[in-house]
């Protein structure tokens, strides 16, 4: 079974129905009835349940059907629409993960329409002001909800492989303060992979073709939410920890095999993210901070490391870092009663007389002068 085959089953197949005037049916699609209200959607399931989806399954004839995962009874929910009709404007309390596995979908967020072919995704934060738009179809739309603290683990869990990913979703969705999305694009030759190429296919067998394409070719993104909606929807002991892992490789492939545009006002808040990140490690390991140390924590190239440096602080990395053993070693010659010897081995300087070049050219006096001056 594809994932396809898998979405119109659960949407179109379901063994109740639900009327057209069920109060579920607008938890599921909203249409727009104020231009200018606004919907606060909150977590629909209970504590224990952390992540839900809804899937969207488009006809050609301005039908929609859809369902919600999980469910203490398996349901689907059909409604017709006009012509380019929208969502309410909503926002979230919980950050939501949408996949076009069929056609096409388009959303307005922050002012801005944009459309999400087959195979893209977008990453919705929480207070990101957005709707729908309930195009022709056919089209198939898997959302994701999850909660922040699920989020949370996910990227901690993530970080050492994915570095980058937790600089972006620190940015971008822990900030508050800010209305952000990411929207994801496949990187070429990246949409199909051999069944058995890669670790992160779900655990798909050679001949399970849950993935998509037939032939032993199979969509790792795909078999992924193929696995994660088949335990949505069975609901088994045990579900939620293999949920779990699913996400994390859905966020794993993102990080290595799609792509993303960044606005201008994301890549200044990603930049002084990363920043203040490295300026933390810098501060805490000063005595022995190398820049290839750097390079191996961050998995960013040397030169990017003074460039950034440079940029915010008009200073290179080496200055910085002497900077900080600078101030370290005056601190220490007014609250302590260590030698100028001992002080400097302690901030970093095996070489006595470079500590006092640097010391006396960033203070303008020696060591012990500045001890006695200051004391």
């Amino acid at each position: 079974m594809t994932l396809l085959n898998l979405c119109d089953q659960i949407t179109t197949g379901a063994p109740r129905a639900l009327p057209k005037n069920h109060p579920m049916g607008t938890r599921l699609v909203c249409p727009e009835y104020s231009r200018s209200g606004k919907e606060v959607k909150s977590y629909p399931l209970m504590d224990q349940d952390r992540l839900f989806a809804i899937v969207w399954k488009f006809s050609d004839h301005d039908t929609l059907s859809t369902t919600m995962l999980p469910a203490p009874e398996k349901f689907s929910y059909t409604t017709d629409f006009p012509e380019n009709a929208r969502t309410q404007l909503h926002t979230h309390d919980y950050i939501e993960l949408a996949y076009v596995a069929e056609g096409s979908f388009t959303q307005y967020i922050l002012g801005k329409e944009f459309t999400m072919n087959k195979g893209e995704l977008v990453l919705v934060d929480k207070n990101c002001l957005h709707q729908d738009i309930l195009g022709n179809g056919p089209a198939t739309i898997i959302f994701l909800g999850i909660t922040g603290d699920v989020f949370s683990e996910i990227i901690a869990e993530n970080a050492d492989a994915t570095r980058l990913v937790s600089f972006l979703t620190e940015a971008l969705l822990e900030q508050k303060s800010l209305e952000q999305y990411l929207h994801f694009r496949p990187q070429e030759g990246s949409i199909a992979e051999k069944t058995n190429a890669d670790g992160e296919n779900g655990g798909a067998s050679k001949n399970d073709s849950a993935g998509g394409d037939s032939g032993g070719i199979q969509n790792p993104m795909e078999t992924c939410l193929y696995g994660l909606l088949t335990e949505l929807n069975e609901h088994q002991v045990g579900y939620s920890y293999v949920c779990k892992g699913l996400l994390l490789r859905i966020f794993r492939l993102l990080s290595s095999r799609y792509e993303f545009a960044l606005t201008r006002d994301q890549k200044k808040t990603i930049q002084w993210i990363i920043y203040e990140d490295i300026m933390n490690y810098i501060n805490e390991h000063y005595q022995t901070v190398t820049i290839s140390e750097l390079t191996e924590v961050f998995h960013f190239q040397e030169d990017y490391f003074n460039r950034l440096i440079k940029k915010q602080t008009s200073l290179t990395y080496s200055e910085y870092v002497q900077k900080i053993r600078m101030e370290h070693a005056a601190r220490m010659l007014l609250h302590s009663k260590k030698s100028v010897e001992t002080i400097a081995e302690e901030v970093g300087y095996n070489n006595r007389g470079f500590f006092y070049r640097i010391f006396q050219e960033q203070y303008g006096m020696t060591p012990a002068k500045y001890r006695k001056a200051n004391r």
